[in-house]
């Protein structure tokens, strides 16, 4: 679990991101997803998911959202 505090096109606030990874017979698999119901202030009903993608020597983010 994460909690991220900033602001998101415009809108001030804070939510949790889930975080969730598997590892089978070596093929890793991560899943990063909204709480729902955790946005406050201007985020809240935010939804949305995040991909994480690992190169080497770099961490790129992908986020996916919605806000009401």
């Amino acid at each position: 679990m994460e909690r991220v505090t900033g602001t998101l096109a415009g809108h001030k606030g804070s939510f949790a991101l889930q975080h969730s990874g598997t590892l089978d017979k070596g093929a890793a698999s991560l899943s990063v997803s909204v709480v729902p119901d955790s946005g406050t202030e201007g985020m809240v009903g935010l939804k949305g998911t995040m991909d994480i993608i690992i190169s080497p020597g770099r961490h790129d983010y992908v986020f996916r959202y919605t806000l009401p």
